[in-house]
């Protein structure tokens, strides 16, 4: 029942997209051909996310605020090398 809801959800996104740039529905081949693409793509982006455990969040925020990004497991690894004040 969830993935109805996410489907009806994201079709009709994507259908208020189709409406806000002026195309045609059902898309000419082209189009309706390079958006499949663009899901195919997508879809194997998101697995490559899920399997790497990557956080997207915190490396979009690094990103955007211009730092260089580490990993929370690197960035433990280098607070534990480093000499502790006393």
């Amino acid at each position: 029942m969830k993935g109805l809801f996410i489907s009806f959800a994201v079709g009709a996104f994507v259908g208020l997209l189709y409406g806000v740039i002026k195309v045609k529905s059902p898309a000419p081949p082209i189009i309706a051909l390079l958006g499949l693409l663009g899901m195919v793509l997508g879809e194997q982006v998101g697995t490559w996310v899920h399997a790497k455990k990557v956080n997207v969040a915190h490396a979009a925020s690094t990103c955007l605020t211009g730092k260089h990004w580490d990993s929370p497991l690197q960035v433990a690894e280098q607070a534990s090398v480093l000499p502790r004040a006393e």
